[in-house]
């Protein structure tokens, strides 16, 4: 057990566990197939350590891409046996055995890695619920407001049946409170229920999620669907996304696919694709910089491709270039971007406030991305990251909307205060 800092007596060890197979029918390795240019697992990884309320973090899993998924985004993985990996082992199986390895453990927080849209705020409620008002386990719902009907198979000699409405007397939507269902997201239980046989159980709570924050890709089989929502709903992280001003791309192997040809009277070519250019096109007309980088010197290239960005070539240090840049727009690092494919890459993708690399890039430049493109290098990977980038600055503007709403409610809250006590001032006074 912990100790509790604030008031000084063990805390029991709540383990957030991701349960990721390696085996799927539907999509093969879906548990890290890119969503949004990110792992599956790693949105809801992301959220378990942010929310700061796990004493650990696990993935149980017996693949070895997924444990390396895994770690890159910090979490810790517990190997599970082939008896706990087949299609018939349930999640209780999977989680018993790692509690029968992990004695440390006292609450369970199962989290599912088919739920993108979770965010720290939910975690950090449920872990209060659990650990301070005494509940032995507590599951995630989200309100549905659906009518059920009973089923009639084929062959049967019945009429269906309303199951919770009076079809002569429908409710309006917004005068029936709807209905309760598990979405998936998480369970959590205390050792003793788990050991027990139930994930659900004891003194039992359910958590109730926001509709828009409840998506499970199990049900979302529509990945594009699926990776608009997450980019509507999905948790960023714990800084502000903030309206990109300056995209730096690198040029060999992003803008263009990295090859050079060599022509007798030893002339250079190179080759790109046009989507690429209408993509550093429509990020110029949001107002945003494009600036090229190139570890060689290729100034020919760039003047016969007549792309009007400003450029650096032979250069030996680019997240120097990259940081001089930045200094000299006066920019914070969540208002630049940048897009590579290489190990010289890897610094400026770690310090930008979005970063992505082509397909084919580099490992340790995948690892050091924020978004992996489904395009390769020179084939439409600018055009791709383009793209994300709007999507997110809708985000970025959507939240803005929010804040000034939130806050001229708050202004309206304080006038009306303020003319309250004007009145009653008055009142006393008379």
């Amino acid at each position: 057990m912990a100790m509790d800092a604030g008031e000084g007596r063990p805390q029991p060890h709540l383990a957030a566990l991701v349960l990721a197979r390696g085996g799927s029918k539907g999509i093969p390795l879906k548990n890290i197939k890119l969503l949004a240019g990110v792992p599956l697992i790693g949105w809801v990884l992301r959220a378990a350590i942010d929310a700061g309320v796990f004493h650990s973090i696990w993935v149980s899993t017996d693949h070895d891409e997924i444990e390396k998924v895994a770690k890159q985004f910090g979490a810790q993985v517990h190997r599970r046996s082939p008896e706990v990996s087949q299609d018939s082992s349930t999640s209780l199986e999977a989680i018993t055995e790692f509690l029968n390895q992990h004695h440390e453990v006292d609450i369970v927080g199962n989290i599912q890695a088919t739920s993108p849209c979770l965010h720290p705020s939910d975690l950090i409620k449920v872990a209060d619920m659990i650990q301070k008002e005494g509940f032995d386990s507590v599951f995630s719902v989200v309100r549905r407001h659906q009518f059920r009907w009973s089923e009639v198979k084929k062959g049967e000699n019945k009429m269906t049946e309303p199951q919770n409405l009076n079809p002569a007397k429908r409710y309006r939507r917004q005068d029936w409170p709807g209905e309760l269902y598990e979405n998936g997201s998480f369970y959590f239980a205390k050792r003793h229920l788990i050991e027990k046989g139930y994930l659900q159980g004891g003194k039992m709570a359910y958590y109730e999620m926001r509709a828009e924050h409840s998506v499970d890709i199990d049900i979302d089989i529509d990945w594009p669907i699926a990776e608009q929502r997450v980019l509507s709903f999905g948790y960023f992280g714990k800084e502000p996304l903030k309206e990109v001003k300056l995209l730096v791309c690198s040029i060999d192997g992003c803008l263009t696919n990295g090859r050079i040809y060599v022509t007798e009277d030893h002339k250079e070519m190179v080759s790109y694709d046009y989507r690429d250019i209408v993509g550093i096109d429509l990020l110029k007309k949001r107002g945003i910089q494009v600036r090229l980088i190139s570890d060689r010197d290729c100034s020919k290239t760039l003047s016969a491709m007549q792309l009007g960005c400003v450029a650096k070539v032979n250069v030996t240090n680019k997240l120097q270039v990259l940081k001089d840049w930045q200094e000299d727009m006066g920019l914070s690092w969540k208002e630049v971007a940048y897009l590579g494919n290489e190990e010289s890459d890897v610094e400026c993708l770690k310090q930008a406030g979005m970063s992505a690399v082509p397909a084919d890039a580099c490992a340790a430049a995948q690892k050091a991305a924020g978004y992996i493109c489904k395009s390769r290098g020179g084939c439409g990977a600018v055009r791709e990251f383009a793209e994300h980038i709007f999507l997110l600055l809708e985000k970025v503007n959507s939240a803005r909307k929010q804040l000034e709403e939130i806050s001229s409610a708050g202004k309206e809250m304080g006038r009306n205060e303020n003319s309250r006590k004007g009145n009653k001032e008055l009142m006393e006074k008379e």
